[in-house]
């Protein structure tokens, strides 16, 4: 059995070159980390998103590691997450397209970037 990854070195080193196209290219060729949302059912998979009050939309948060999302959570005694390859990650936003009004990427830094959620898709699909 396969080692399971928890980190992606090249999507890493395109966030901390602020470099657009290549956040595209590791989330086409590698993985991504996105959180789960913690259920009494441990094998429900559904994706953690995040919302600002008084609205609908939701906010995806997309991380480079789990110790990128641990430093956004740091106090949480539950942190779960999954590895998402690129067709996941394109199928989970086409579906939600309608509700995510942004998507950043591992948001407490040091090197944060955020994309429109239809780019991202455009991204995903080029």
């Amino acid at each position: 059995m396969a080692e399971q990854r928890f980190r992606s070195e090249p999507l890493e080193a395109a966030l901390a070159a602020q470099d657009v196209a290549a956040v595209a290219f590791a989330l086409r060729h590698d993985i991504v980390i996105v959180p789960k949302l913690v259920t009494v059912r441990p094998k429900d998979q559904q994706v953690r998103v995040f919302g600002r009050e008084g609205t609908d939309k939701r906010i995806l948060l997309l991380f480079s590691s789990v110790d990128a999302y641990t430093a956004m959570v740091p106090d949480e005694k539950v942190r779960q997450v999954m590895v998402y390859d690129a067709a996941r990650l394109e199928e989970f936003i086409a579906a939600h397209l309608d509700v995510l009004e942004q998507v950043f990427f591992d948001i407490a830094g040091p090197n944060t970037m955020q994309a429109e959620p239809a780019d991202l898709l455009a991204a995903l699909r080029a």
